[in-house]
């Protein structure tokens, strides 16, 4: 008789899950599988037909698969498409936006080497100082639930691109709230226009001429509480 091995036998159970285990158990259980692969599948290659019958969707296992993938998103501006869906699914599911928005940017540094066929750098992309330090390649401009901490919208421009320059196209519409730091300060303009209602509570800026009194001061920590929250989501990104 052949002797069963400690996983046939029921020990399986008992084993401590892995790493690896434990991250795609908790990937199944927060992504929406069926709803993204719904959006991708009438552009992905059919795998029907001669030839070498393409990669399933759902695992990629060499880095040429996931840049031709990428490529497959960007032609067909799959990306949109994406971000709308687990929206809808994030509704559906109890995760609502409230009237609250913190808005904020972030540079994604990128190598500036020009391995392409015209020899030049991406044209959607470019150089920006921050502090003393210089950085190339694009920014995220997002507009965040102050609540929940969703991103509900989302902008990619050049990093030299100011972050109030596109502050409207990181409103939803509904908020009567808004967060910012002092770089969105002077933009009650682009609030109005979007809607007279909504409350500024972005970072008191101040200047050479006109210092903070501590009166700003104490309304600027109280607003950070709010708006730290923002950073939860950079750190995540």
């Amino acid at each position: 008789m052949q002797q069963k091995s400690l996983a046939v036998s029921g020990f399986e159970k008992y084993r401590k899950q892995t790493r690896k285990e434990i991250f795609l158990e908790e990937m199944n259980q927060l992504i929406p599988w069926k709803v993204l692969t719904a959006v991708i599948e009438p552009h992905y290659p059919n795998p029907r037909g001669a030839g070498r019958r393409p990669v399933g969707m759902e695992r990629m296992p060499d880095a040429t698969t996931r840049c031709k993938f990428r490529h497959l998103l960007e032609e067909n501006k799959l990306g949109v498409a994406l971000f709308d869906a687990v929206a809808v699914y994030l509704e559906e599911n109890g995760m609502k936006v409230s009237k609250g928005t913190i808005v904020d940017a972030t540079i994604i540094n990128a190598p500036t080497v020009t391995k392409n066929k015209s020899n030049t750098r991406d044209p959607d992309r470019h150089q920006t100082k921050q502090g003393k330090q210089w950085y190339f390649g694009m920014k995220a401009h997002i507009g965040v639930d102050s609540k929940t901490k969703l991103i509900h919208c989302v902008v990619a421009t050049p990093a030299h691109v100011h972050d109030s320059q596109v502050m409207e196209d990181r409103l939803h519409g509904e908020e009567t709230r808004l967060w910012g730091d002092s770089a969105y300060a002077g933009q009650q303009s682009v609030l109005k226009d979007n809607d007279p209602k909504v409350k500024d509570y972005t970072q008191v800026k101040g200047s050479r001429h006109r210092k903070l009194t501590e009166q700003d001061k104490a309304k600027n920590r109280h607003k950070s509480k709010v708006r730290a929250k923002v950073e939860h989501v950079f750190h995540i990104m």
